[in-house]
């Protein structure tokens, strides 16, 4: 059954887009602070471990209502890994145990999306008419934000 919330089937359609290609940002971002927290190696192994955890477990409600979003739009989640590597715009770089590299990785991340969750919010609102999606993304946003800080706060 389509969903009848006001908007249009087009701006739907075009909103799940949206939608899909930041879930899809965020299943590689997951995966890439869960592979640090699996292979990290040093010193404070176990503050390290304990802070991917709890970012990789934010990431995942993440994902969850991202995906949850586009079930109330009316359209399919991506949820295959294929498909969410064809429109992913994240990197996976080679493998890395090493903190100040994890770390690096991760922050360049956050950045990238907190800019393009930037772009995305005023496509939403402005273009596409639909405030509840832009009001999920803003959320998102502060999320990586304080994600971002806290990675650099690691950084110096």
């Amino acid at each position: 059954m389509k969903a009848d919330i006001g908007i249009s089937a087009k701006n739907s359609e075009a909103v799940s887009l949206i939608l899909n290609t930041l879930l899809a940002d965020e299943h590689v971002l997951y995966m890439k602070t869960r592979n640090y927290h699996w292979n990290y190696e040093g010193d404070n192994f176990h503050e390290m471990h304990l802070f991917y955890e709890g970012q990789y477990e934010q990431l995942a409600e993440t994902i969850d209502e991202i995906a949850e979003r586009v079930r109330m739009l009316g359209h399919y989640a991506t949820g295959r890994l294929k498909d969410l590597l064809e429109i992913t715009r994240l990197l996976e770089p080679d493998y890395t145990n090493h903190q100040q590299e994890q770390l690096t990785n991760l922050l360049s991340d956050h950045e990238t999306l907190i800019r393009t969750i930037r772009k995305d919010i005023d496509e939403l609102s402005e273009k596409l008419k639909d405030t509840g999606s832009a009001d999920l993304l803003t959320g998102i946003l502060r999320q990586h934000e304080k994600m971002a800080w806290m990675i650099r706060s690691y950084l110096g």
